[in-house]
């Protein structure tokens, strides 16, 4: 299914700070209780022309068990094409592709580094994949309104055709022979290709990539979460490219 937007159920102080800083939100539902507390964002809001509504418990409105007292309804973000992307990346490109996570709180946790990170943009799958929706903006804490997104069909296709415009791939997959510390692709205009929780890379995405590599485990372990490999690849192409110490 397409995205037709994201974004436009938020919840959790920081994604609906955010999305206010962005000049997205339209509404904001929020507990009676947390208004002192978030007497600064519901100023602001105000000011903003947004409608801010008060009520008792946010919990049935929301998608998430913790929303922290305060959700809100926002105009969506539309998603960008992959030539768009790779058109308003600066050069060289760092980007990450999503190949089919499920997990929305994955997601978030990625984007949030991917913007630590220094990274360029994301690349999304429409089809199969968890949504870009409340728990993954929840999760995100904001990252998701700074990073460009792209909606893709195919990761299969999309891998190629970030071959044809010159970026590289890189996938996650543990029985790689070459380490995420032995690639010399970093410097290079790259997209990391990251799995599914559990199953790792598709087929298509692996035969696909230009290089696998695996990260280096003490024995026992079988792999990591996918956020936590996520955030060493970024972090290691930071370290390549001298953005981090």
């Amino acid at each position: 299914m397409a995205l037709a937007g994201i974004g436009a159920d938020l919840e959790g102080v920081h994604a609906v700070s955010a999305a206010l800083e962005a000049g997205r939100v339209t509404r904001i539902v929020v507990e009676h209780s947390r208004q002192g507390e978030l007497d600064h964002l519901l100023r602001r809001a105000r000011a903003s022309g947004v409608t801010v509504d008060t009520i008792d418990d946010v919990r049935p409105l929301a998608r998430t068990g913790a929303p922290q007292g305060i959700v809100a309804e926002a105009t969506p973000i539309p998603p960008l094409g992959l030539d768009e992307l790779l058109n308003q990346t600066p050069d060289p490109a760092a980007l990450v592709v999503f190949d089919h996570l499920t997990d929305p709180r994955n997601v978030g946790a990625i984007a949030r580094t991917a913007w630590a990170a220094g990274v360029g943009g994301l690349v999304v799958s429409g089809r199969r994949s968890a949504p870009l929706g409340a728990t993954a903006f929840k999760a995100a804490a904001g990252a998701l309104e700074n990073l460009r997104i792209s909606e893709i069909s195919s990761v299969a296709d999309a891998i190629e055709h970030l071959r044809r415009r010159e970026v590289w791939t890189v996938g996650l997959a543990g029985d790689a022979e070459t380490t995420l510390y032995d690639t010399k692709l970093f410097t290079e205009p790259v997209a990391i290709v990251i799995g599914a929780e559990g199953k790792g890379l598709s087929r298509l995405a692996a035969e696909r990539c230009d290089q696998l590599v695996s990260i280096p485990m003490a024995p026992g372990p079988e792999s990591l979460n996918a956020s936590v490999a996520a955030a060493l690849a970024m972090y290691e192409l930071a370290r390549a490219r001298g953005w981090v110490t």
